[in-house]
């Protein structure tokens, strides 16, 4: 946790089809193997309703639930209806409640909080941030300007878990 009593957050950004969940999946299952309770979040910036019409748990909300739980033998999930968006911040402070040392989201263009932007060269040429606002990029593209900012390979999901854990963890783990 940070100083600010906050868990860290790192957004993983880029543009549609760009390698932004190939990359959050590695780098969860890195920092994971290596012990830390990560939390994960997509932004959506439209209305989806995860929940199958029809169902038992839709037609509760539909009945008027503000929150609706599904009990499984390995999960327990939970659809929350709220009065507006939360922020990333209220987000994280929700992921430790449950215990997470980091937040990693994919998504979250406008509010993303420490940026790691993926930008794969058959897709785009071009940053959607400010290179003043990442930390870091990954990218094939070595024409692509970001002066002092660390650089990936699309696939080097250990190097990217490696800079998170340096960066927002503190270091490694005890006992690795």
């Amino acid at each position: 946790m940070h100083a600010s009593g906050r868990i860290p957050i790192v957004s993983i950004v880029g543009k549609s089809d760009a390698g932004k969940t190939t990359l959050l999946e590695g780098v969860v299952s890195e920092l994971a193997a290596r012990g830390y309770v990560v939390a994960t979040c997509k932004h959506h910036a439209h209305e989806v309703d995860i929940d199958v019409p029809g169902k038992d748990s839709w037609r509760h909300a539909r009945a008027g639930a503000r929150v609706v739980m599904v009990a499984l033998p390995a999960q327990l999930v939970t659809i929350r209806r709220l009065e507006r968006e939360l922020t990333l911040d209220e987000i994280a402070d929700e992921a430790a409640r449950e215990g997470c040392d980091v937040l990693v989201t994919e998504g979250f263009k406008r509010t993303a909080k420490a940026r790691i932007e993926v930008v794969r060269r058959a897709r785009s040429r071009e940053l959607i941030s400010e290179p003043d606002e990442l930390v870091a990029l990954v990218t094939d593209d070595d024409g692509i300007e970001a002066p002092g900012v660390p650089r990936f390979a699309l696939d080097d999901h250990r190097g990217v878990a490696d800079f998170v854990e340096r960066t927002f963890l503190g270091g490694a783990r005890d006992g690795d």
